[in-house]
């Protein structure tokens, strides 16, 4: 049994199919939250979980052009790194005592691996717009990736460990450091960044369908292309608990506590997809000069903040 359970952590709860079905779910709020800005009435909630079942039983189409190998096993490597990143947060969440040394740093390096297998599988799909999508998503990992380090370093400092344990802890015992000048300002940056790393409006410069038509998605199809969007909504998942934890106590399933929990959670999908609604696409190189120009200095505004104990 002993050998089973880490596989049983994987692969049911909370790993691969925990993490898809709520990251489903998540999408789902997404299209309705979506819907309601537009004054319209929003799919039912199942229908992410029927578009997933139907590309299930769609023929993948592999270009002539395309590298098989890498354009097929990218999305599952990225998605086996998203379910793994997923796995980590939920356990030390539900057992701190599961912790390790430098997790939250293994953390944020696991869930770079989704983009980087994007780039990899688009480069290889041998279509020059999928080709382009590829360049831009990797720009724009370059971009936002310091900052959010910073931020996340940020609460490190506050901390003085690099382990979700003493995080959590910390914050049990001196409050939640969103509610510091410094987590605040570390917080807001970490939210613009998840954006992009979501590839979400006004950061979806690698797909824009107008001017790309899905760009590093373009070339998938049937099982591929459900494979890419479940990698995406199990980071859609992730990252607000990723965040939830860094700066906002963690999650919890002991007592009155399960509701904030999802508050929390609710709270910051809500804000990303009101950013999502409520901004226009920027353009690559100014995406790049916002997380390099803005984003740089109030990440290290915070870090000297916190430094200061602020």
């Amino acid at each position: 049994m002993d050998i089973l359970r880490p596989i049983l952590y994987y692969a049911i709860f909370p790993g691969f199919i925990f993490s898809a079905v709520v990251g489903l779910l998540t999408t789902w709020v997404d299209r309705k939250v979506t819907a309601r800005v537009q004054w319209r009435v929003g799919p039912p909630w199942y229908q992410p979980f029927a578009d997933t079942v139907k590309l299930i039983g769609k023929e993948v189409v592999i270009p002539a052009n395309a590298r098989r190998t890498g354009f097929l096993m990218m999305p599952v490597i990225g998605l086996a790194a998203a379910t793994l990143a997923s796995t980590i947060l939920w356990i030390v969440n539900l057992d701190p005592s599961k912790s390790f040394v430098g997790d939250s740093l293994v953390v944020i390096y696991i869930m770079t691996i989704p983009a980087v297998s994007m780039i990899i599988g688009a480069s290889a799909s041998g279509n020059p717009l999928g080709i382009l999508g590829a360049s831009r998503e990797m720009k724009l990992l370059f971009s936002y990736e310091l900052p959010l380090i910073i931020s996340v370093l940020t609460a490190i400092v506050k901390v003085g460990s690099f382990s979700f344990k003493n995080i959590l802890a910390y914050q049990s015992e001196h409050g939640v450091i969103i509610w510091s000048i410094s987590g605040i300002i570390a917080f807001i940056v970490a939210i613009l960044c998840a954006q992009a790393k979501l590839t979400f409006v006004p950061f979806d410069i690698p797909e824009a369908e107008t001017e790309l038509a899905g760009g590093s998605h373009i070339e998938y199809s049937g099982v591929a292309l459900a494979v890419v969007r479940l990698n995406m909504a199990i980071m859609f998942f992730v990252l607000p608990i990723f965040l939830i934890t860094i700066f906002w106590g963690g999650i919890s399933f002991d007592g009155w506590r399960i509701l904030t929990s999802i508050v929390k959670y609710v709270v910051i999908v809500v804000i990303m997809v009101l950013i999502k609604n409520t901004n226009p696409r920027v353009r690559i190189d100014q995406a790049v000069r916002f997380f390099w120009g803005p984003m740089f200095i109030l990440a290290l505004a915070a870090i000297i903040l916190a430094k200061l104990g602020l």
